[in-house]
């Protein structure tokens, strides 16, 4: 069921794959209620949502007591499958829409995922601080660095240092022009061959 998510990840704990293969049942089954996926893409959900959400799992293995903050979860992506990825860090799954953060609350619940909190609202509301904020293209990387400077935590303890991690696509050299210098671009088809990752990309940004 999630045959490819192994074939990237196959070290996952027994644990790890019935979580992930509850979100395979439960996104169909939540998305029919509500919209957090384009109806059209739901059938490509294992590739297209949950891997390309672990795409971060391959930039970085969060330590242990690790805090991560999902800007604009919408139904909880990528901060779901982060979170089984992940078991000893927590998330917080953040998204000003009250029907999605609801879904992601139950898809959550339903695969156990104990690892994660959630918040109905704005940013600015949030005044947590994390090593980490992640977020799928959900504004440009200059207006969210500006969003969550105040949210990230100045003492780091993973290989990588504290800021924010992005999936995105196409063209960036526009959008990344004042944040060169402090950025990191990797193009995902070096994580993954098919062929929807072939315009993706993840972007860095130290804090």
């Amino acid at each position: 069921m999630i045959s490819t998510i192994k074939k990237y990840f196959p070290h996952l704990t027994e644990v790890q794959e019935n979580q992930m293969e509850a979100m395979m049942r439960l996104y169909p089954e939540w998305n029919a209620k509500i919209n957090v996926v384009s109806r059209k893409d739901i059938d490509n959900l294992e590739v297209n949502h949950l891997l390309h959400s672990l795409a971060i799992a391959k930039f970085i293995g969060f330590k242990s007591g690790s805090r991560v903050l999902d800007l604009g979860t919408g139904g909880g992506l990528p901060g779901l499958p982060l979170a089984a990825m992940f078991p000893e860090v927590h998330f917080h799954l953040i998204d000003r829409i009250g029907k999605k953060v609801m879904v992601a609350r139950e898809i959550a619940e339903g695969a156990g995922l104990t690892n994660v909190s959630f918040q109905h609202g704005d940013i600015g509301e949030c005044h947590e601080k994390f090593d980490f904020v992640v977020s799928r293209a959900v504004m440009s990387q200059p207006e969210l660095v500006k969003l969550v400077r105040r949210n990230i935590a100045r003492e780091g303890r993973n290989a990588v240092p504290n800021g924010l991690i992005t999936l995105k696509g196409g063209d960036l050299n526009a959008e990344l022009r004042t944040l060169a210098s402090r950025s990191e671009v990797l193009d995902l088809t070096q994580y993954f061959s098919e062929p929807f990752f072939q315009t993706k990309k993840l972007i860095y940004t130290s804090i």
